[in-house]
Parts: C-alpha cells; sequence; structure tokens
C-alpha cells in the first residue's frame, strides 16, 4: 500500500491518528520527530537550543527522502516538515498526504505547557505568522480534515474513507 502522510500544525493530532490508522489498515506507523530524538539522542526541543532551527530541519528532509522509499507506512511529520514545499512534493509523489487542519486556539489549549514544542515557547503573534504561513503549503496535501471537533477515531475513520476512494 503506498504510504499515507499527515501533516499539520503542531498539536493537530498527526501521531495520535497516524497510530490508529496505522492498526487499523495493518501498516507501520513511523513517527518522524521521535526517530531524530532517537537517533540524536536528545529531545527536539534540546536539538534546537543546542543545534538550531536549521539543522533539525535538515535533519527532518534527510529522514523524509528516507522515509519515501519505503511502503505500508503511516508517516506522522513534525509540523515543519510539512509546510516545506519540497517535502510536499516529495509525499505526494510517494503517496498519500492528509493535512489535519487545527484552530490555532484549539492548538493553543491543546499544547499549553508543553516545554518540548520549543515554537510554541514565544508570544501568540509569532505562532499566528508562523501558522498563517505554513497553511498554504499544508493546503497542498491530497485531502484536507477539519479537526477541531472530532476524536482521533472519527478523524482516522475520515482519512481512510478518502484514502479507500483516492486509491
Amino acid at each position: 500500500m503506498k504510504n499515507i502522510y499527515l501533516v499539520g500544525f503542531m498539536g493537530s493530532g498527526k501521531s495520535t491518528v497516524g497510530r490508529i490508522l496505522a492498526e487499523k489498515l495493518n501498516m507501520n506507523f513511523v513517527d518522524v520527530d521521535q526517530l531524530i530524538e532517537e537517533e540524536e539522542k536528545m529531545k527536539i526541543s534540546d536539538i534546537f537550543k543546542k543545534k538550531g532551527e536549521k539543522y533539525f530541519r535538515e535533519l527532518e528532509r534527510r529522514k523524509i527522502k528516507d522515509l519515501t522509499k519505503g511502503e505500508n507506512l503511516v508517516i506522522s511529520t513534525g509540523g515543519g516538515l510539512g509546510a516545506d514545499r519540497e517535502n510536499m512534493d516529495l509525499m505526494k509523489k510517494t503517496g498519500f498526504v492528509v493535512w489535519l487542519d487545527v484552530s490555532l486556539d484549539e492548538i493553543i489549549k491543546r499544547c499549553e505547557g508543553d516545554k518540548n514544542r520549543p515554537l510554541l515557547n514565544q508570544p501568540y503573534e509569532n505562532i499566528k505568522k508562523l501558522y498563517e504561513k505554513r497553511k498554504p503549503v499544508y493546503k497542498m496535501a491530497n485531502i484536507h480534515i477539519k479537526t477541531d471537533s472530532k476524536n482521533p477515531e472519527k478523524i482516522a475513520e475520515e482519512v481512510i474513507d478518502a484514502y479507500i476512494h483516492r486509491h
């Protein structure tokens, strides 16, 4: 089966929905952020602090290139990975890209107090700018699912429905 890539802003539910999808479709689940943390032997927030965002984005780019060579994967991408045009093009060529769209207010609510999300530790206006900047690339996904008032099971069902009808 073709890979399913989940993109969206941090806190949109990519990892949670991804695990459910993988189980229901009998595919393998991969969390890009988790892979990077394991390989670097440090949290993403520490990678940002010690090596910088540019270094981290390069790690993401290399990781997604490797993963696109695989099959039968449900891949949860980091918020920035899916907002990169080059990464988006690569994912669309090798699978089915799903944008889990969540409102900024819901993101703030879900991620409040999460110290492992370095880009959220800044003023609201900056987060809003980043969110708006990423949306045009997220919109390039094969499908767009609004997630604010839905539970992960319902979202997974919508993804499966779209995936099956598009292939």
